[in-house]
C-alpha cells in the first residue's frame, strides 16, 4: 500500500523513477480528522515498519505536560492513539516541528523526504539535503519504503532559482525580529518558487535562517530558500543558483512595515497572555529568554514552545523558566492545541508563524513583537 502511495505520487509529479532515501520527518502524526488515524491503522494492520530512520513532527497533545490541555477528552484519546501508532510503525517519537535540532540529521547531498513546512526549507536551505514539500501519507509512506519520487528539488536542475529577492539597504538586518517578517514577505512574492535572497549579512546563524525558512514556508509554500553567503548552495558568488530568467523583486521599509501591521492584527490592545516559539525555540532562544527575564516573574500567562529533546538536553532551562512562572510546552504548540487559558483575546508573539496562523486557528488578537518586548509584556512592563 505505501508504494502505492510513492508510485501513484511520483507519477503525479512528472516522475519517471524513484531514488532511495537516508531518512524522513513525519508530519501524518498531527491528528486533523479519522481518515488519518485509519490510515495509520491499515499500515500497522498491514506490518508496515520504517525503513529509514523518521522523526516524528508535533502532535496534538504534550505528552510530557498532558495536564496542559484543555480540549474534548474524545480528542485527546484519538489523538495519543494515532502518536502511538507512528510510535509502533517504527518512528521516532521525536514530538518536534524542529528536527533540525537534534544532534543527528541528514548532512549536504543527502536525499530525504521530510514533511512539515518549515523542516523542509530549513533540510534544503541550511542543511543542503534534498526533500520536496511531502505531506501527510505520502510521509510515513516515503519512510516504509525508503523511496521517493526523483523529481522537484531531490534533482540538480529543480533547485535553482526563479526569483531573486533583494533587501534595500538601510533595513533592520542586524535585529533577530526582522526575519520572521522578512520571511512572510518571501513567502507572499515567491509562493512556491525556489528563491535566492541577496542583502543579508554573511553566516547567518540558524534560528534566524529558521525564522526566515519557516515565515517563507507560511505565507507561501517555498521549500528552498538559497541566501547568500549563507545557505551552503550560495556561498560561491560565481555559481549561485539562479536561472537566467529569475525575475528580482526588492524589499523596502515599507513592506516590512506592511506586513508587520498584518501580523499584529491587535496593535494597540493590550496583551493578555504571551506564547513564544513557533517553530520550536532552540536551547540558545531558550537561553536567551532565561537572560532577558533575568529572575522576574511574569504576570501574564507566558508560554514558550520547543522539543522534548532540547529541553531534556538542558533541563536547567527549563527549571529557570518555571521559576519565573513561564509553562513549557512540548511535543505541540500552542497554535494547533487547546492550552491557551480559556478567556485570553490578545496574544503577544514573537513568532511570524504564530502570528499568521493564530486569528484563523484559534480566533485570537495577535501582537507580533520582539522576544524583548514581548518579556516586557509578560512581566508586566508592556
Amino acid at each position: 500500500m505505501a508504494m502505492k502511495v510513492v508510485t501513484e505520487t511520483a507519477m503525479q509529479m512528472g516522475a519517471t523513477r524513484l531514488l532511495d532515501i537516508v531518512s524522513a520527518h513525519i508530519d501524518g502524526c498531527l491528528y486533523h480528522g479519522q481518515a488519518g488515524l485509519d490510515f495509520a491503522r491499515r499500515l500497522l494492520a498491514g506490518g508496515a515498519r520504517t525503513a529509514v530512520p523518521a522523526t516524528l513532527n508535533v502532535g496534538a497533545l504534550d505528552l510530557l505536560h498532558p495536564h496542559l490541555y484543555r480540549g474534548p477528552e474524545e480528542i485527546a484519546a484519538v489523538s495519543r492513539e494515532l502518536m502511538e501508532t507512528y510510535e509502533h510503525l517504527g518512528c521516532v517519537p521525536t514530538w518536534t516541528c524542529a528536527p533540525y535540532q537534534l544532534t543527528s540529521r541528514p548532512g549536504f547531498g543527502d536525499q530525504v523526504a521530510w514533511a512539515e513546512s518549515n523542516a523542509t526549507v530549513f533540510v534544503n536551505s541550511v542543511l543542503g539535503a534534498r526533500s520536496n514539500r511531502y505531506g501527510d501519507f505520502i510521509d510515513i509512506s516515503c519512510a516504509v519504503t525508503g523511496r521517493a519520487p526523483a523529481t522537484g528539488l531531490h534533482l540538480d536542475e529543480g533547485r535553482q532559482a526563479s526569483i531573486v529577492i533583494r533587501i534595500t539597504p538601510g533595513l533592520p538586518i542586524d535585529e533577530d525580529w526582522f526575519y520572521p517578517i522578512l520571511g512572510c514577505l518571501v513567502g507572499e512574492i515567491a509562493g512556491a518558487s525556489v528563491t535566492l535572497v541577496r542583502g543579508l549579512p554573511p553566516g547567518l546563524g540558524e534560528d534566524r535562517l529558521k525564522a526566515l525558512g519557516a515565515g517563507a514556508a507560511t505565507t507561501g509554500s517555498v521549500a528552498l530558500l538559497h541566501v547568500v553567503d549563507s545557505t551552503p548552495e550560495a556561498l560561491d558568488h560565481a555559481t549561485l543558483p539562479i536561472m537566467e530568467s529569475a525575475s528580482t523583486v526588492e524589499i523596502t521599509s515599507a513592506d516590512v512595515a506592511r506586513m508587520r501591521s498584518i501580523l499584529s492584527n491587535a496593535a494597540g490592545s493590550r496583551a493578555e497572555a504571551v506564547s513564544l516559539g513557533a517553530p520550536h525555540y532552540s536551547a540558545d532562544e531558550l537561553e536567551t529568554l532565561v537572560d532577558l527575564l533575568a529572575g522576574r516573574a511574569v504576570r501574564l500567562p507566558t508560554y514558550v514552545n520547543t522539543g522534548r529533546g532540547v529541553v531534556r538536553g538542558r533541563p536547567d532551562l527549563e527549571s529557570k523558566l518555571a521559576e519565573s512562572g513561564v509553562t513549557v510546552v512540548t511535543d505541540t504548540c500552542t497554535y494547533l492545541t487547546p492550552i491557551i487559558e480559556p478567556g485570553v483575546k490578545v496574544v503577544a508573539t514573537d513568532s511570524g508563524k504564530w502570528a499568521y496562523y493564530a486569528p484563523g486557528n484559534l480566533g485570537l488578537g495577535v501582537i507580533f513583537a520582539p522576544v524583548s518586548e514581548c518579556v516586557e509584556m509578560a512581566v508586566g512592563n508592556g
